[in-house]
């Protein structure tokens, strides 16, 4: 069976930047099943996944407008450190939910000195060229049940939003996830 909308898709994958680093990958720890067409996956990269067979293999270069965008400075912003309320230190790296002009966003505190927090709504992977190796585990068609979960109460935007990137049946949604596939 060909990967196509609807497919129940199992997948390893290795992301390396321009370096050839790996940034992410599935490889010895759970391989990622996902809807295919449900918007989990970067576009591009769920084009070039789209009509391959199990056991079929694909590399992906994505720039990063095809990835997660240009970085932009305008999100990266200096706040006063009272501003936050945390148990404990504040600390580079850590995540947080704040309100913007477009919504709820995640941002990262990426600088924290003694008046200031600076906290950043890019993506982490903002600005980046993308280099992907896919190698498809499995597919088959979703059932009946795993469509109409992922279309009509998924709180995720079908497993690729609001979950922040964990929606493996994982993040409390009604969706459940892919855990169907295991």
């Amino acid at each position: 069976m060909k990967v196509q909308k609807n497919c129940m898709v199992t997948i390893n994958y290795t992301l390396k930047d321009d370096s050839g680093n790996i940034v992410d990958t599935s490889v010895g720890k759970d391989p990622l099943c996902y809807m295919h067409g449900a918007g989990y996956l970067l576009p591009k990269l769920e084009e070039r996944i789209e009509g391959l067979s199990e056991g079929e293999s694909v590399h992906a270069d994505l720039t990063p407008v095809e990835g997660y965008g240009e970085y932009d400075e305008q999100f990266a912003v200096d706040l006063p450190r009272e501003q936050f309320e945390v148990e404990g230190d504040i600390t580079v790296g850590m995540k947080f939910q704040a309100e913007t002009p477009q919504g709820p966003a995640i941002v990262r505190v990426t600088k924290v000195s003694d008046s200031t927090v600076t906290v950043d709504g890019n993506h982490e992977l903002a600005g980046k060229n993308l280099h992907f190796d896919v190698d498809v585990l499995e597919v088959r068609m979703a059932t009946e049940q795993e469509i109409q979960m992922m279309e009509s109460s998924c709180s995720c935007g079908g497993c690729g939003g609001g979950c922040g990137g964990d929606c493996g049946g994982n993040c409390g949604s009604s969706c459940g996830g892919c855990g169907s596939c295991s």
